[in-house]
C-alpha cells in the first residue's frame, strides 16, 4: 500500500448524481464506454513502456476507478501498480475498493475524499501514471489552467498523464493543450472522434476528447494545501 494508512473522509457529493451517471459506462454504444476504451488503451501502454519495478499512479475523481482496475485485473504488471484513487462519492469508492481486494490488487488505495486539492495526493507522489477523467468537463477554464499548471509537482520525470475534455462548445481543448506545453508537457496523441469515425451520434461524438501528455520538466517539490480546481453545476 501507498504510504501509511489515511482516514476515509466523506464529503457531500452535490447537485450531480454521480452514481447514476457512471451507470451509462455499462452500455457499449455509449460514448461512455467509447471513451474508456481509449483511456485504458494509453493506461496499457504507459504499463508497457515503464521500466521494470514500481509504477505510482493517481487518479482524480476517480469513480469507481475502472479505467484502471479493469486494466489491472487483466494486466501482467499488475502487481507493480501502487495507485491512490481519489473519489468524493462514498458509493463510487466504495465499489472501487471491492473491486480492487476481488481482484487481489494489495498496492491499490481507494480514498473517499475531495481530490481537488494537494493533500489528497500527499505520500503517493511524485506519479508515473496520472489520471485527470471527468474532471475538466465539470470546472471553469481558470481551474483548469491551475491544475496544469501545478501538475509537475505531482508528476514523476517522464510521467505520463491522461485527461478528458469534451468538444462542445465552448471547445477547451486546444487551450488546454498549449497549457500543457506551457507546463513543461509534450503531446503523445489527442483523440477528437468525428461522425465519419465513429458510431456516434453527431450530438455523441463531440463528447470525447482524450489527450496524452508526457512530463518532460525536473522534479518539482510537493506543495500541500493547494487547490487545483473547483467543480461548477
Amino acid at each position: 500500500m501507498l504510504g501509511v494508512n489515511r482516514p476515509t473522509i466523506i464529503w457531500s457529493v452535490g447537485r450531480t448524481d454521480w452514481v447514476a451517471w457512471h451507470e451509462a459506462y455499462d452500455d457499449p454504444n455509449s460514448p461512455h464506454r467509447q471513451r474508456l476504451a481509449l483511456i485504458q488503451g494509453h493506461i496499457e501502454e504507459c504499463l508497457e513502456a515503464h521500466p521494470p519495478g514500481r509504477l505510482r499512479a493517481i487518479s482524480m475523481c476517480a469513480g469507481d476507478g475502472r479505467d484502471l482496475l479493469e486494466v489491472l485485473r487483466r494486466h501482467p504488471r499488475r502487481m507493480d501498480v501502487e495507485a491512490r484513487l481519489v473519489e468524493i462519492d462514498a458509493e463510487l469508492a466504495d465499489r472501487g475498493r471491492r473491486a480492487a481486494k476481488r481482484d487481489g490488487l494489495k498496492g491499490i488505495e481507494v480514498v473517499t475524499g475531495d481530490a481537488s486539492g494537494t493533500d489528497a495526493y500527499e505520500g503517493a507522489v511524485p506519479a508515473d501514471l496520472v489520471l485527470i477523467c471527468g474532471v475538466f468537463g465539470n470546472v471553469a477554464p481558470e481551474s483548469i489552467e491551475n491544475t496544469v499548471r501545478r501538475l509537475p509537482q505531482l508528476c514523476a520525470p517522464g510521467a505520463t498523464v491522461i485527461w478528458t475534455r469534451h468538444r462542445r462548445e465552448p471547445d477547451l481543448t486546444a487551450r488546454i493543450r498549449e497549457w500543457f506545453g506551457a507546463a513543461s508537457f509534450v503531446e503523445v496523441s489527442f483523440h477528437a472522434p468525428t461522425p465519419n469515425s465513429s458510431n456516434l451520434t453527431d450530438s455523441q461524438w463531440a463528447w470525447i476528447g482524450v489527450g496524452v501528455h508526457r512530463y518532460t520538466g525536473p522534479p518539482v517539490p510537493f506543495h500541500p494545501s493547494q487547490r487545483m480546481f473547483t467543480f461548477v453545476d
